[in-house]
C-alpha cells in the first residue's frame, strides 16, 4: 500500500527540481543571447543617410527610420535630417516631415535653445527647396485652442 502524504512529497520535490533546473539554464544563458555590437555615431548617420536616400522607398519605410532614429539617445545630424525629409518628399508625406520636426525640437529636451536653431539654420535651405516649413512658422510650437486657466486670472 501507498502512504500518500510521503509520495505527495516525493512527487513535489522531483517538480521542484526539475522546474529549478530548467529555470538555472534560462537564466545562466539569457546573458549571452543580449550582447550586441555599439555603432559609431558617423557609421549610424551614413546608415540613416544611406537608407533614406533609396529611390526606392515608400512611406512606411520612412516612417520606421525616423521612429528608430528617435528612439536612440542622441539627436541625429543635419545631414539625416535633411536625408529624411527629403525620403518624405518622395513619398508625398508632409505631414510626417513636420511630426519629424517638431520630434526633433523635442528630443533637445533642454539644450533646445542651443541645438534647435542650429538645426532650423542648417536645413532651411532643404525646407525651402522641398516647399516645408517648420513647424514654428506654422504655429504649431503653440496649442490651437490655448484658454487661460480660470485659476491664474
Amino acid at each position: 500500500m501507498i502512504n500518500f502524504p510521503t509520495f505527495q512529497m516525493f512527487l513535489s520535490r522531483r517538480i521542484a527540481n526539475s522546474v529549478f533546473r530548467q529555470v538555472s539554464r534560462i537564466i545562466t544563458t539569457a546573458p549571452r543571447a543580449m550582447s550586441h555590437k555599439i555603432e559609431d555615431p558617423d557609421q549610424l548617420n551614413a546608415k540613416y543617410v544611406k537608407y533614406f536616400n533609396r529611390c526606392n522607398i515608400d512611406a512606411w519605410q520612412v516612417r520606421k527610420g525616423m521612429n528608430d532614429i528617435l528612439g536612440y539617445d542622441f539627436v541625429p545630424d543635419p545631414p539625416v535630417i535633411i536625408a529624411a525629409l527629403r525620403a518624405c518628399r518622395r513619398v508625398n508625406d508632409y505631414a510626417i516631415s513636420i511630426r519629424f520636426l517638431e520630434a526633433i525640437k523635442d528630443k533637445c529636451g533642454s539644450q533646445v535653445d542651443l541645438i534647435y536653431p542650429y538645426i532650423a539654420c542648417e536645413i532651411r535651405p532643404t525646407l525651402k527647396l522641398l516647399g516645408c516649413d517648420l513647424p514654428e512658422t506654422l504655429g504649431y510650437h503653440k496649442p490651437e485652442l490655448f484658454t487661460e486657466s480660470v485659476f491664474d486670472m
